[in-house]
């Protein structure tokens, strides 16, 4: 979805330009796209809540679609109980606890050296993913990579990583 509260930096997403649809055009999107039978669809931006999702997810999960929205944690609205929240704080800061009592995955993007901020994760069970920040730089990227190889290591965390880059697809 079009439009972020944050705008951070290393941001990978373009936000900025975005297409009106309807909540009709999506599902007929979503259709086509998931032809071959798969039923996961993730709603990120930007950030998904600064809008009103709602019914696009009611209509998804009608459609018998798994949903997921991957937010900042900035920012909540009421949700379908069945819609996943994978949060991506940015922030260092703790998470609104409306916002932290829905979360189901934790993804952290960090840089070496960088610690594993402190939100609130601890007083859930959500798992914690950590996923190397992409700076543009093949020798830092590889730096970044082992850090976070090490970390979930050592902490148990499970590793996320921007596949799509890796194959080169936009």
């Amino acid at each position: 979805l079009g439009g972020c509260n944050l705008a951070c930096a290393f941001c990978d997403t373009e936000f900025e330009s975005f297409q009106k649809m309807t909540v009709a055009g999506i599902l007929d999107d979503v259709s086509n796209l998931s032809a071959d039978g798969r039923n996961l669809a993730v709603i990120t931006g930007g950030e998904p809540l600064r809008q009103p999702i709602a019914p696009l997810c009611e209509a998804l999960l009608a459609r018998g679609y798994r949903v997921q929205i991957e937010t900042n944690g900035t920012l909540w609205r009421e949700l379908p109980e069945a819609v996943e929240v994978i949060c991506s704080p940015k922030l260092k800061t703790a998470l609104r606890p409306d916002l932290l009592a829905r979360v189901t995955a934790f993804k952290f993007v960090l840089e070496e050296g960088e610690e594993i901020p402190r939100v609130g994760q601890e007083q859930t069970k959500a798992p914690v993913w950590l996923q190397p920040l992409d700076a543009y730089d093949a020798e830092q990227n590889a730096r970044n990579l082992e850090y976070v190889l090490t970390l979930a290591a050592e902490g148990g965390y499970k590793i996320s990583l921007q596949t799509h880059k890796a194959f080169a697809i936009d």
